[in-house]
């Protein structure tokens, strides 16, 4: 039977299995060094449309049609979708995924929305619930610029702390056919607030947060971050990624030589201008998607520790002078033999 492991952690008897993933990103996701991982890679990041908002609409219905079209199954397969997005309401999942009439769990995790997205849909297949479910979620550059900070023609200058929104979107099939690689076990995050006002340092404000499930997760399982090949942070940065060891390092976990982050991952931030690296909830997702899985799925690596990280601000409470809390999510992703 599933087990609960502490106060965040879950085992699964029977662990769901990625049954597809299927991914597009916009111009700059394809100059940058993971360009050949990537499904689709947009001409232009309108993709087609005549506002941002709708372009970020399209990426969600791209990712499902193809993820749908690798697994050779159509909508009415799918018992459930798992999304969400950035901007407000959701309305990037709404309005890109209502004709697909899946019934549908709108999330709102930030920038950990994949984790979460991957944790709540391996839960339902695993209690039972479902056969077949869909997680996904994006980001765009455009639109969540236009929401969170300046119009682009405001031309603002970004310090090196900031991070660089990912336009693209991913979808994973979840479900008891069985495939090459499955989601054993996960850990829940909390929020955690340690007092971070600058929303051009995410890195900062989302590392404590990471440190947090990373550690929880080790201890609750008994393990060591050498039994991963890799453990795998979202959207932490360069500098969050310096904060992250430093505080791991004082919980008596190194994981100087597994550690890595999807936002230093997808971009070339000397050659690109992207500062501390991506972030955005299509950043970890494409990252999964396009990049990580093929090395389980081949069973070059054997088992990741998977962990988007998400800012929990709005424009309402940063306008208002209060700080910017982190939550993170944490997933193992194994190869299955």
């Amino acid at each position: 039977m599933n087990r609960q492991i502490g106060k965040q952690s879950l085992q699964f008897a029977e662990a769901p299995f990625i049954i597809s993933t299927a991914n597009i990103v916009g111009t700059k996701e394809g100059d940058g060094p993971l360009k050949d991982c990537f499904d689709v890679i947009g001409e232009d990041d309108k993709f087609g449309q005549n506002t941002w908002e709708e372009a970020e609409s399209t990426l969600q219905k791209e990712a499902l049609t193809m993820a749908l079209g690798k697994a050779g199954k159509k909508a009415e397969d799918v018992r459930y979708l798992f999304s969400g997005d950035l901007l407000g309401q959701n309305i990037a999942t709404s309005f890109g995924l209502m004709d697909f009439k899946i019934p549908l769990f709108g999330l709102y995790g930030a920038c950990s929305t994949c984790g979460e997205a991957l944790s709540l849909g391996a839960m339902c297949v695993a209690g039972d619930y479902a056969d077949c479910v869909a997680a996904m979620t994006s980001s765009h550059f455009a639109s969540a610029e236009k929401q969170f900070r300046f119009p682009l023609e405001y031309a603002n200058q970004r310090p090196k702390s900031a991070t660089w929104t990912v336009t693209g979107s991913a979808a994973f099939l979840l479900g008891k056919e069985k495939s090459s690689v499955r989601i054993p076990e996960i850990t829940t995050g909390i929020i955690e607030d340690y007092g971070i006002k600058d929303s051009m340092n995410m890195g900062a404000a989302m590392a404590p947060a990471a440190c947090a499930v990373i550690s929880r997760h080790l201890k609750d399982f008994n393990r060591k971050p050498k039994d991963y090949d890799k453990i795998i942070t979202g959207d932490l940065g360069t500098v969050g990624r310096e904060i992250l060891i430093e505080l791991l390092r004082k919980e008596g976990y190194d994981v100087g030589n597994v550690h890595t982050d999807c936002g230093i991952e997808i971009y070339d931030s000397e050659r690109q201008g992207t500062g501390a690296g991506g972030s955005g909830c299509g950043c970890s997702a494409v990252t999964l998607s396009g990049h990580f899985l093929p090395k389980l799925i081949n069973g070059e690596w054997k088992r990741i520790l998977f962990v988007p990280t998400g800012a929990l601000l709005s424009t309402v409470s940063f306008n208002e002078g209060m700080t910017v809390p982190g939550i993170a999510h944490a997933v193992v992703i194994e190869h299955a033999e």
